[in-house]
């Protein structure tokens, strides 16, 4: 069950970030559910492996990283452009 559940999660997180390409918002939550995937997993190994959890920590802190560039990123379309549609962006056609 429980690897039933590692397989839905990676196959939402992969269709919504490859097939829901419209708003940058859902692309970055998409991502934050891949990397707490990718955090459960690790989590699970070093269990199993009774490694160090100091890797661990550092995924973690570039994930929290990952995610406020994201969120910065974001406030910066929105002022700009007054939403997050992907595809109404002049700026990426430079």
């Amino acid at each position: 069950m429980f690897k039933l559940s590692f397989l839905l999660m990676l196959y939402f997180g992969f269709k919504t970030f490859f097939f829901n390409k419209k708003h940058l918002l859902m692309m970055l939550l998409s991502l934050e559910l891949l990397g707490l995937l990718m955090i459960l997993i690790m989590t699970f190994l070093i269990s199993i492996f009774s490694y160090d959890m100091m890797m661990l920590m550092y995924f973690i802190v570039i994930l929290v990283c990952e995610a406020v560039l994201g969120l910065v990123l974001l406030t910066l379309i929105v002022r700009s452009h007054g939403s997050d549609y992907i595809k109404s962006y002049s700026m990426f056609l430079c």
